[in-house]
């Protein structure tokens, strides 16, 4: 047997490209080809489905996707690997078999569950699995493994557990394998998808590949994509997908702890990225737990507000609607997108989106949306809407818990029926927790205190004393140290020397920001504290914001907690998942460093993390 396992990605999330399924399967050889489809709004639309029809509650596009390359699977004997089970992954698992019965093929279906938990307050609560209940229907035969709520990265690791052998207390090879799965479970994002320099790479990001995992039995792999196919795989590109969705450099997982201030990339070739080093400590002893509820029902409308005294027609709207409706519920958000003196329309214009949530779905429905329409001659010069009236519809909250791992009833239902019990592992942390916010930091491997930002006293090193040590000590535009000389600079975007990478978690939001060069990261790494990314962000200023630092990657991550309320599906914000929110870093102007030019980055590797101590 090959000491390489070869695991391919064809799904970051449901709705991912129709066709990678096919495409991967052709691109070479694989060993195991995964599917990630759940993301925490996800969730929610599973549930729904679940309660207009018992027998749903997965991801029925899998289904369809598979339906085209089950036999191709088959003939070359790849194994697949999905959480596309989501709710029901039972329901799924016979589905499939279904599915081969009728295409004429003989499969084996093993599938995951345990991870549903009896909340009758809630419309789901499901705690997040590990990889050995994967790893034990691999072991018992299964041609295709099928899981509710795991990890992503757990699709990943549950292959390697089972090709290699590993124990609970292989930490570091655990860890390893956690970052390949974190690596490659958002599919094109590591491949160049939604990267900060897409303009450089080969095809424009055109249509980026879907990415292969080399795996090998110490831990390490390597990143790569199958030939032919677009975008790239650099360091650069790993790097933004390393830091996608991320806290501090503790990154807790229900098999191990894996220390992302460990990782060390390098080039390996064209489209070959080599992750090596990483180390994990013992899990929590206690599992993430995603909880949605509907929380009410929720209708926006739209107005355009043309031409001069944009604020007063955005005041005379906001008391109009609030007389007809009442206020309690309502938000309204004037985007300032109009341009002066233009002899367009819509370069003219702004516009004002008004929200309204309610318990009572009358009153965030038609009542609303007509109160609006009738405004049309009644309201501000050049009234009109972008939005017709309607109905409203039910909007879900998310929230984070925690249980703890013995209390998870983790089973493993190989082809064969035979129920399989996953014990939780013996050793854990007690100091940690994975699941709510407050979750204590963890220092680094070493036992120091964690990092916090350049200027945090000693001692002062949790998430929110460091933010707010950070926020209180730097102001905006003074020199990095105290009594450092003035350098000259210049006026220009941020990203011209600096690349970002953000997203969601709960109502939190992340925000990466890495350096290119060896040079930009000394003057980052001071540079952008927590009080500048405020003045930077207004939105974040009055929030909880923690700061990171991953020298061994040149870069900061920000954690901003309550940037989105109550969840993406909740969430009412232009960019209700803070996918744009790097980008928005990026395109502030700054006074930059003169000798730091912008230009690619330094193409070899990065930095070991004793070199970036």
């Amino acid at each position: 047997m090959s000491d390489v396992l070869r695991v391919g990605n064809a799904s970051g999330f449901y709705g991912d490209r129709h066709t990678a399924w096919q495409e991967m399967l052709d691109g070479g050889e694989l060993d195991v080809l995964t599917g990630d489809y759940l993301a925490e709004l996800t969730m929610l639309i599973l549930g729904r489905d679940r309660l207009r029809d018992p027998s749903l509650g997965y991801a029925r596009t899998f289904l369809r996707q598979l339906e085209g390359c089950l036999g191709t699977a088959l003939d070359r004997g790849v194994r697949i690997v999905t959480n596309a089970g989501g709710l029901n992954p039972a329901g799924l698992a016979a589905a499939i078999g279904a599915l081969a019965e009728r295409l004429g093929l003989t499969v084996r279906v093993g599938y995951v569950e345990g991870d549903a938990l009896p909340r009758p307050d809630a419309l789901t609560a499901n705690a997040y699995l590990g990889a050995y209940g994967i790893a034990a229907c691999l072991d018992g035969g299964a041609d295709v493994v099928v899981t509710g709520r795991v990890t992503d990265a757990s699709l990943v690791v549950g292959p390697a557990v089972a090709r290699f052998g590993w124990g609970r207390d292989d930490l570091d090879a655990l860890a390893g394998a956690t970052v390949a799965g974190h690596l490659v479970e958002c599919g094109a994002q590591v491949t160049g998808g939604n990267f900060s320099f897409f303009t450089e790479l080969p095809d424009g990001g055109n249509r980026p590949g879907f990415p292969i995992a080399e795996l090998h039995r110490d831990g390490s792999c390597v990143i790569t994509k199958p030939p032919g196919t677009g975008g790239a795989v650099t360091v650069e590109t790993v790097t933004a997908q390393l830091l996608y969705e991320v806290g501090g450099p503790a990154y807790l997982g229900p098999d191990v702890v894996t220390r992302l201030d460990t990782v060390a990339l390098s080039a390996d070739g064209p489209d070959r990225v080599r992750v090596s080093g990483v180390r994990g400590t013992p899990p929590p002893g206690t599992l993430k737990v995603g909880v949605n509820n509907l929380g009410g029902f929720r209708n926006s409308m739209t107005f355009v507000l043309c031409g001069l005294d944009i604020p007063a027609k955005a005041a005379l709207v906001r008391g109009q609607i609030e007389e007809a409706v009442g206020g309690e519920g309502l938000e309204f958000t004037l985007a300032r997108t109009d341009h002066p003196d233009t002899g367009d329309t819509e370069a003219a214009s702004a516009l004002l989106h008004v929200h309204l949530r309610d318990g009572d779905r009358a009153r965030a429905g038609r009542a609303f949306s007509a109160a609006a329409v009738e405004l049309a001659l009644a309201s501000y010069p050049g009234c009109t809407l972008t939005t017709l009236p309607g109905d409203a519809t039910p909007y879900g909250v998310f929230t984070a818990d925690a249980v703890p791992q013995d209390a998870v009833p983790h089973v493993a239902v190989l082809p064969s029926g035979k129920r399989v019990p996953i014990p939780p592992p013996a050793r854990t942390d007690g100091s940690i927790a994975a699941g709510p916010p407050d979750t204590p930091a963890v220092g680094p491997p070493d036992g120091s205190a964690a990092a916090g930002p350049p200027d945090t006293p000693p001692g002062a090193a949790g998430p929110a004393g460091a933010a707010d040590a950070a926020a209180g000590a730097r102001g905006g535009a003074g020199p990095a140290r105290p009594g450092a000389p003035d350098r000259p600079t210049r006026r220009a975007p941020l990203g011209e020397l600096v690349g970002a990478r953000s997203g969601d978690k709960g109502g939190d939001a992340n925000l990466g920001v890495w350096a290119r060069t060896d040079a930009t990261w000394s003057w980052l790494r001071d540079w952008l504290t927590v009080a500048r990314l405020r003045e930077l962000l207004p939105e974040t200023a009055p929030l909880t914001v923690e700061r990171y630092e991953l020298p061994n990657l040149r870069a900061v991550n920000f954690v901003v907690r309550g940037l989105l309320g109550q969840g993406v599906a909740a969430s009412t914000r232009f960019d209700p998942q803070a996918k744009a929110l790097g980008e928005l870093l990026r395109s502030r102007i700054v006074d930059l460093p003169a000798e730091l030019s912008p230009g690619p980055a330094d193409p070899a590797r990065h930095p070991t993390p004793e070199e970036g101590r």
